[in-house]
């Protein structure tokens, strides 16, 4: 039996698609280093629904979820399959564990799951299909959703959470020429908790961290990180791709947790 590690992804912002910088790059080089999986889960921080919903999706549409930015990313597509079985999998090892998980026939991949994953896997050849995030999770609910996942990673699914290591929309909405301070020292807070495997810091991050009320002041780009985190069969080793702060203020650090184990 093989357990395939997860994954955190910053996503940036829409533009992360075509520009790429060293994030990108770092996530092309993922791609290639892991194990090829039969399927990737993205849990989003773009798909919130009071309760889970998982997409059944055969072919599932490329969702331009935004606006403002350059036309040129309405005209991108990400063309990859769904699977349709594992999707259902997803649904039963969620029962299992309580969760009160639905199908979804129709959902597409929101710039959450198909921006990262243009650099990740470009030829678009691997099967994805998304989980919503539940719209009550708190850090300790999503950790649990988290581990309820686990169980995927052991039959071929890359579990990956999309969200961004920091995430203040007011911010980014001022066009910042220079990086905030508060972003670095939050950043090296996470990356030293995940480094040392700590699970009870990890998820008292929001609330102890410095600067986490500035860094999110809503928590829905951070609790992917704990889901990924919560679904790894091992913390340790953690690894942490430095993709750089990008306008300003957005962290497009990434994480690796675990290393794939063969038993």
């Amino acid at each position: 039996m093989s357990w395939l590690p997860t994954v955190f992804i910053s996503h940036g912002a829409p533009t992360f698609a075509l520009e790429p910088g060293r994030a990108g790059r770092q996530l092309a080089a993922l791609g290639r280093e892991l194990p090829r999986p039969q399927a990737v889960l993205v849990v989003s921080a773009h798909w919130i629904t009071s309760t889970p919903r998982v997409s059944f999706a055969t072919r599932p549409e490329t969702i331009h979820d935004f606006g403002g930015f350059d036309p040129a990313l309405h005209e991108m597509v990400y063309p990859a399959a769904g699977h349709p079985r594992l999707a259902r999998r997803a649904v039963e090892v969620l029962h299992t564990a309580g969760w009160q998980a639905q199908g979804n026939e129709h959902r597409g991949l929101d710039h959450g799951a198909w921006v990262p994953l243009m650099h990740m896997y470009p030829a678009a050849d691997v099967p994805v299909f998304q989980i919503s995030l539940p719209a009550t999770l708190d850090a300790d609910s999503a950790w649990a959703f988290g581990q309820a996942l686990q169980p995927l990673s052991s039959e071929g699914v890359l579990v990956i959470g999309s969200g961004s290591l920091t995430h203040n929309l007011y911010e980014f909405r001022q066009h910042l020429a220079h990086v905030e301070p508060y972003v670095a020292e939050f950043s090296a807070w996470v990356r030293e908790a995940a480094q040392s495997g700590d699970a009870n810091r990890l998820r008292r991050t929001l609330s102890e961290a410095p600067h986490a009320q500035r860094a999110h002041p809503t928590p829905e780009h951070f609790l992917p990180l704990l889901v990924s985190a919560g679904a790894a069969a091992d913390l340790r080793p953690s690894r942490i791709l430095d993709g750089g702060i990008m306008h300003g203020i957005l962290s497009m650090d990434s994480f690796v947790f675990g290393s794939p184990v063969i038993q």
